[in-house]
């Protein structure tokens, strides 16, 4: 995914801040997903969805994580919501 220069400015901005103003989590399987509301340095909102599943040992964890910035977030939820639909009308066809 390429950036552009004023995404990748609010990009770097975020990187390694804590800014945390809600939090949650869940875990399924061997699968925690955490759900992270953060406020940068310049003030932006954004969501950070991470995966974090655990590989081999006990201490060895592999991490995925996307941001989300507040204003895309309306775009983000509709295709979010479509996916979802997606997935479950599809169940619904397997099922009979």
């Amino acid at each position: 995914m390429r950036l552009s220069t004023s995404r990748q400015a609010c990009y770097r901005n975020v990187v390694g801040q804590r800014g945390e103003l809600f939090s949650s989590r869940t875990t399924v399987g061997n699968r925690t997903y955490f759900f992270n509301v953060k406020e940068n340095r310049a003030g932006d909102v954004y969501l950070n969805v991470v995966e974090s599943k655990k590989r081999g040992g006990d201490a060895d964890f592999e991490r995925h994580s996307i941001i989300i910035f507040e204003e895309d977030m309306g775009g983000f939820l509709a295709s979010f919501d479509k996916a979802i639909r997606f997935i479950r009308s599809r169940e619904q066809h397997r099922r009979g």
